[in-house]
């Protein structure tokens, strides 16, 4: 009776011995069953942000690049504009040009001292034709064109500007030094064929102004180192014989006795 009460004991003692060995066994795979699923759900909530991330972050990029693209566009509009405004005037200019030979030469000038203006040169011609006057504003832009001529040298900005100047301040006694110091302009760089048009421009519209017994002298200048040798002497005649008391007409003189420019 003992032995098998004895018995018992040890059996039941192996039996809990044993399952504590079992649950000490089993208690790492649960947790390390347990910190994988929570490693898992921590990636799975990492590269959720992550992706979020990314699609916020595409997302703005698209955007910039639609500002970037819609800038790009309105600078090419405005390239084309600006473009398309110098190609129409210059045609206006060649238009004139063209029609030159068939006006009639303007009548000779009465003789007296004519009114001072910023530009190269200074004529004597008496003006027969009330030109707007500018008002302070107008002036002064137009002072700012020719400090970037005379001092600054800055000649395609100033020429960008005094096509602006000439759209937006037309038909005014400044307009009309504007296209002068646009062949002067064009002279200088040399674009020889732009010179002709500006020149021609002040010569045929704007016979009786100040600036047009320059304006055809350096005609005739430009038209001579064209190679059109006939017609440069004949513009130059034309400053001697309609404008006799400018100091253009000296300089034609002195063209047509050296036989060039």
């Amino acid at each position: 009776m003992r032995t098998r009460l004895m018995a018992t004991v040890v059996v039941s003692l192996a039996l809990g011995q044993a399952s504590a060995a079992l649950a000490q066994s089993s208690t790492p795979a649960f947790q390390n069953t347990s910190s994988e699923a929570q490693r898992k759900a921590n990636s799975s909530q990492a590269t959720a942000e992550l992706f979020y991330m990314i699609q916020q972050l595409q997302g703005e990029v698209r955007r910039l690049q639609g500002e970037v693209e819609e800038q790009r566009h309105e600078i090419d509009r405005l390239k084309e504009q600006g473009r398309d405004r110098y190609i129409d005037l210059d045609q206006r200019i060649l238009d004139l040009s063209e029609k030159v030979s068939a006006q009639p030469q303007p009548q000779p000038q009465a003789a007296g001292a004519g009114t001072g203006g910023v530009g190269a040169g200074s004529s004597a011609g008496t003006a027969t034709k009330e030109y707007r006057q500018p008002g302070a504003g107008e002036r002064k832009a137009y002072q700012d064109i020719v400090d970037l001529i005379r001092n600054q040298k800055k000649y395609d900005q100033a020429i960008s500007q005094l096509y602006e100047f000439i759209d937006k301040h037309p038909e005014g006694d400044l307009t009309v030094n504007a296209y002068y110091w646009l062949g002067e302009v064009y002279l200088v760089k040399p674009q020889l064929e732009q010179a002709k048009q500006a020149f021609t421009i002040v010569a045929t519209r704007y016979p009786d102004h100040r600036k047009a017994p320059d304006a055809v002298y350096k005609l005739g200048v430009t038209l001579d180192r064209l190679g059109e040798s006939e017609e440069a002497k004949r513009r130059m005649n034309t400053v001697v014989r309609d404008y006799p008391n400018s100091s253009a007409a000296k300089l034609a003189k002195k063209f047509l006795d050296s036989g060039s420019s």
